[in-house]
């Protein structure tokens, strides 16, 4: 995981356990499909593709208000287009 990348992704979501749950659901969701919301003329690790895509406001998340069903329901991801 690039530094910058993340650095500028904690500006974004300061909040560091919704920030690296939101990387690991993202990056098994590019894992089965790969259909990021951004393009880079180098390779990236899916890792920093994800932070990019917090990064440029395409990847964002809603916090619940109910109770969760289990631990990994405390929030939704969502890619704007």
């Amino acid at each position: 995981m690039r530094d910058e990348y993340l650095e500028k992704a904690l500006e974004v979501i300061p909040n560091k356990n919704i920030l690296i749950n939101l990387i690991s659901r993202r990056v098994r969701q590019l894992r089965q499909k790969n259909d990021s919301a951004v393009e880079s003329l180098e390779h990236l690790e899916l890792e920093d593709i994800v932070l990019r895509e917090i990064i440029e406001g395409k990847l964002t998340y809603e916090l619940f208000e109910e109770e969760p069903k289990d631990d990994d329901d405390t929030y939704v991801a969502s890619l704007t287009s």
